[in-house]
Parts: structure tokens; sequence; C-alpha cells
């Protein structure tokens, strides 16, 4: 079969190359399939390239007759010589007409009569191309898929790269203002020590000046009844006798000894015994303790979290923040930093004037792409106030009776026996429990969109020494 149309009868206006998979619009001008295709997506409207008619269909039908005087063309040229190389099969010199399935090559008549590809799914060469072209089209979306899903990593980590910077810098301006804090401190209890050594000194060295001039005065007093009683023994008999009861008086007055000057020392073991240990109990005023801190590598970005992490609130002005794994990215939640595998643990929250808050423990499998109800279904044992009304969030939730408005909360986790309490601080009502045979970790969990803020309570911390 061959062609009797000149070679540029048969080739494409766009490409100029003989028309492969042309397609007929309405105004009867024929084109390349992609190249109407990579046409139209380059402009505003679709259109014919040549009359610039609109066509109103987004998938124009196969040119058919066009199609086959196009591959009739080709294959005479291949025969004729032109590219021989490439369309005769190289062991029988046939032209290459068939498609082997099963083998993914192009083969002839006599191969697939031999032995090589006797019984194989075979089909002619067009049909097979337009089902390559398929399988090459899907594949290459999803490649570009694929690409894309890699450029946005490349964006995410570019960003990371930043937000990891930012962080460090911002931490260690923490770590330093706290470490600036205890520096004060010590620098000032330092100061207070010393000048109580330094006004303990001043007394003593006082008491023993002021010591030191009774002794001078009694010194003298001593001095002058000695020369006294020296000249009463030298004077004569009947003299002495006369004065002798007062002279006898006299010195019964001055022959008291000093009394000794007792607690004229610095008190030593005041100022040093157990030093460091005294003001290390000391400095329970300026270091607290929180019994839950939060994750901020968790925390939505709409979430402002309290440099100490043991405050959030919400606000409207999102935070530019990573999209990390451990991140809620839809619902306003964050975790708690430390995950829970054992014992009993409790933290009290104020909520205060927040009327829109849940609290309680979540498993740390839980998901955070996507916003789903926190309930035990879920991973989530958590107490929520809706709408004015307090309810433990079962499936379905319960709403609670609870005659004042709540506080604080205390929530109370003892994972060995399988429960999760939620109590009023104020009275120790027990507002709800939860049961549950946890075999996960689980973790403190939070969700408020109120800008009135929820804040995790520091405990009391006792210093003492344990006895043998």
């Amino acid at each position: 079969m061959s062609s009797s149309l000149p070679e540029e009868d048969l080739s494409c206006p766009v490409c100029c190359d003989i028309f492969r998979d042309p397609v007929l619009l309405p105004c009867s001008h024929s084109f390349c399939r992609s190249c109407l295709q990579n046409f139209w997506g380059s402009s505003i409207c679709r259109s014919c390239p040549v009359c610039r008619r609109k066509s109103s269909k987004k998938t124009p039908p196969i040119n058919l007759a066009l199609k086959n005087l196009c591959e009739a063309f080709v294959q005479s040229q291949s025969w004729t010589g032109e590219g021989e190389e490439n369309s005769a099969c190289p062991q029988h010199g046939e032209r290459l007409k068939l498609f082997c399935i099963d083998d993914q090559q192009p083969i002839c008549v006599v191969c697939q009569a031999s032995r090589m590809h006797k019984g194989h799914n075979c089909a002619p060469t067009d049909e097979a191309a337009l089902d390559c072209k398929e399988k090459l089209s899907s594949t290459l979306k999803t490649l570009k898929n694929k690409l894309d899903v890699v450029n946005k990593r490349k964006m995410t980590s570019a960003m990371t790269l930043e937000h990891i910077k930012s962080q460090s810098q911002r931490i260690e301006k923490q770590i330093r203002a706290q470490f600036f804090k205890l520096r004060q401190f010590l620098m000032e209890e330092e100061e207070a020590r010393v000048s109580s050594l330094k006004e303990e000194e001043m007394k003593k060295m006082l008491a023993l000046k002021e010591r030191d001039e009774e002794l001078k005065k009694e010194t003298a007093s001593l001095t002058e009844v000695i020369k006294q009683t020296e000249e009463e023994i030298d004077a004569a008999d009947l003299m002495l006798l006369k004065n002798f009861k007062s002279t006898i008086e006299r010195t019964q007055t001055s022959s008291q000894n000093p009394k000794l000057f007792h607690g004229s020392l610095i008190d030593e073991a005041k100022h040093l015994s157990n030093l460091k240990f005294e003001v290390w109990k000391k400095m329970e005023g300026i270091a607290s303790y929180s019994p839950v801190t939060l994750d901020p590598n968790t925390a939505h970005p709409c979430l402002k979290l309290s440099e100490d992490l043991t405050c959030i609130h919400y606000s409207s002005l999102c935070n530019h923040l990573p999209n990390n794994p451990e991140r809620f990215c839809i619902s306003a939640e964050v975790l708690g930093s430390v995950p829970l595998s054992s014992g009993r643990h409790s933290w009290e929250v104020e909520v205060g004037a927040s009327e829109d808050w849940i609290l309680g423990v979540a498993s740390t499998s839980i998901k955070r792409e996507e916003e789903v109800p926190a309930r035990p279904e879920n991973g989530f044992w958590t107490l929520c106030i809706r709408d004015g009304e307090y309810k433990a969030m079962e499936s379905p939730p319960k709403t609670l009776n609870v005659e004042q408005k709540l506080q604080k909360v205390l929530v109370q986790l003892d994972w060995d026996a399988g429960e999760v309490s939620f109590l009023c601080s104020e009275d120790g009502q027990t507002l709800y429990i939860f049961e549950h045979n946890f075999t996960d970790m689980v973790v403190p969990y939070f969700y408020t969109q109120s800008k009135q803020p929820l804040r995790i309570m520091p405990k009391p911390v006792l210093i003492s020494v344990k006895d043998n």
C-alpha cells in the first residue's frame, strides 16, 4: 500500500512533520494530537491554530483516514530503504507489523509463527502503539506527580532548615536568659551571705573593742589599788592598823576576776554549714516545677506557646512553621512533651475564662494530618466544653452535671489501672472517669480555639533529707 499524496499534504501545519495521531477539528483542519494539545495549553481558549475558529470539543476525534494515509506513507518510505534498519525484521527481512505483548518487542509475521513467539499474545503495531502510549502517559503522569511531591519535599526541607536555625537561636536565647536569672539569684544570695558575715564581723569586733576599753579601765583601777596597798604595807604599824579596814574593803572590791567573753568568735557553722544545700532550697522560689510541658513541634501553627512551654492560647495570625510529621496541621491541638507508658501521673490545668477547650490524654499514634473527633475509638480520652456545657468525649459524648463554671481541672492518669480521671480542683469533685486497657504510650493532650489561655499549673517542690 502506498500513498499518492505528496509529503507536504501529510504534514502537520504546526510541527511540519508527518502527522502523528492526527485529529480533526470542526473547521476541517487536522493536526497532531500532541501539537494541538500543546497549542491549546498555551492559549486562552481552544481554537484552530490555522483559521482561529473556536472548537467546542475538548477532545477532538481522530482523523482515521489521514492516520492510515500517514502510516502507509511512512511504511512505504521504510520499505523503499528509508529507515529500513528500523522497520524490517533483522532475522527474516519482513516488515515489523506486529508487537509481541509477552516479550514487549515488535516482530514480523514469520516471527509470530516461529518457535520463539509461538502462542504469544500479539497485536498490530498501531494498536500496540496506542496501548503503549496510554501506559507511558499514565506512567508519565505518575512520574510528574512524584516530581511534584519531591519538589514540595525540597521546599519543606528548605523551610525546615530555616526553622531549625531560628529555633536554635531562640532556644539559645531562652537558655541564656534562664541561666542569667540563676546566676543573678546566686550573685544576690552570695552578696547577702557575705554581707551577713561582714555584719557579724563588725559586731564581734565592736564588742571586743568595748570589752578592751572596760579592761583598760579595770587595769588602771587595779594598778591604783595595788599602789595604795603597797603604800599601806610600808606605812607605820599604827597607821596601817588605822587604815586596815578601808584598805581591805578596797582590795576585796577589786579582787574579782574579769568574766570570759563567750561568743567572741564568728559563728563559722552558721555561714558554712550545708551552704550549697541551703541555697538550693532557697531556689524553689525561682525554679518552679511543671509536671507537664508542651511540645512545640506538635503545635498547630495558630497556637501560641509561652517561653516555659506551660501556657497556650489561639491566635488568628498563624506562625510560619514547617509541616513536619509530628505537627497538627488541621486542628488547633498540641501534645505534651513526654510520652507516658506506666505509673500514675497528674497535672492541673487552669482554664479560666476560656469557653473552648479539650483536655485529656491521647495515644502517640493519633492522626495529625486530618481532623478526627477526640474520642476513645480514635485514641483520645478527653473532657471538653461546648456551647457552655461540659462533656466527656465518649461515643456519643456525655453531658456532665457541673453546677459552677470550672476554673481549674485536675487530670489524673493511672496507666497501669487503665483509668483517666477528671476532677474539679476547687472542691475535689470527680467529673468523669474513662476506663481503657492501655497498650500504647499516651501523652497529655490540649485543644483550644480561644484567645483566653490554658495554663498548666506548677507543682510545689519539697526538698528534704532522707533519714537512714
